[in-house]
């Protein structure tokens, strides 16, 4: 039964994030009646915010009919960053000087609802609505919100800053590949991925060493070091770039020590050998010290 209630919690986030893509569907509208270039104009200005507002509206009183209390709270989280990813879409597909903002938008929605629909996949007994990883913690939002309050000051202030279109580039390459690379650690995991450090061994648990586990011990803390750091670059934000590559180091090392003491306790020599073969992955982590 838990199984069962743990794979309609995977297909409930399916239909509501695509319920909450659907805002796609105002521009598309405006765009068979006019030009694309229109697209973004028309959304900032108050007709288009009304339309967005009551899209959302709908869609969130058929979410109210149609599912009740855990489930609901599920399908509001994937639809909001449905709605969010559509409204990046939106942006990115419009003639306007946000579209590198618009891509920030799709990364950082997708980022977070794959977190929840992978771990629905590989780990049910696990998922929570803090697999959303929405709450992850103060920092976390702070170092968000900071990103935003940078990107608007610096357009405003410094608007040739925010057009260099090869820097975001770089960027959009680097969230793709922290991103693939995150998600394809989580999938060669299995049920051995947890978004929390484990201090008991479980039954099941066992020393994942193939796939993208055989080039990194850490590949799932690679992607998303280099995928934080490319959502910045992609914003040409010089600011957070440095703090966000500074406060992402600092964590996974501290955070890779931690897990690397539990992995020892777990499986002994076998981690031991598996650490002298396989670097952490990231730059200057070497992970906990054995003698």
């Amino acid at each position: 039964m838990a199984g069962t209630k743990l794979v309609l919690e995977g297909r409930v986030s399916i239909n509501a994030f695509v319920l909450g893509l659907s805002v796609v569907v105002i521009p598309l509208i405006r765009t068979w009646l006019g030009h694309l270039d229109w697209v973004f104009d028309y959304l900032t200005e108050t007709p288009g915010k009304i339309a967005i507002c009551i899209h959302i509206a709908v869609i969130n009183g058929l979410l109210l009919i149609i599912y009740r209390g855990p489930l609901y709270k599920v399908a509001v989280r994937a639809c909001f960053l449905g709605v969010t990813f559509g409204c990046g879409l939106i942006i990115s597909f419009s003639e306007t000087t946000w579209t590198h903002f618009g891509w920030y938008m799709c990364s950082l929605s997708f980022f977070h609802y794959s977190e929840y629909l992978v771990t629905a996949i590989i780990n049910p007994r696990s998922l929570s609505l803090d697999s959303f990883l929405l709450n992850h913690s103060v920092e976390y939002t702070l170092a968000a919100v900071s990103s935003w309050v940078e990107f608007t000051v610096e357009k405003l202030t410094v608007p040739e800053l925010k057009q260099l279109n090869w820097l975001s580039f770089v960027g959009l390459l680097m969230v793709l590949c922290g991103e693939g690379l995150r998600k394809a650690a989580m999938l060669t995991a299995g049920s051995n991925f947890n978004h929390i450090v484990q201090n008991e061994k479980a039954q099941s648990h066992v020393l994942v060493t193939s796939g993208v586990y055989s080039y990194f011990r850490h590949p799932s803390y690679v992607g998303w070091f280099y995928w934080s750091t490319g959502t910045q670059v992609m914003l040409c934000n010089p600011v957070c770039i440095l703090g966000y590559t500074i406060a992402s180091w600092r964590f996974f090392r501290e955070r890779i020590e931690e897990e690397e003491l539990s992995l020892i306790h777990f499986f002994a020599e076998d981690y031991v050998e598996y650490k002298k073969k396989v670097p952490t992955g990231l730059p200057f982590i070497s992970g906990i010290r054995v003698n």
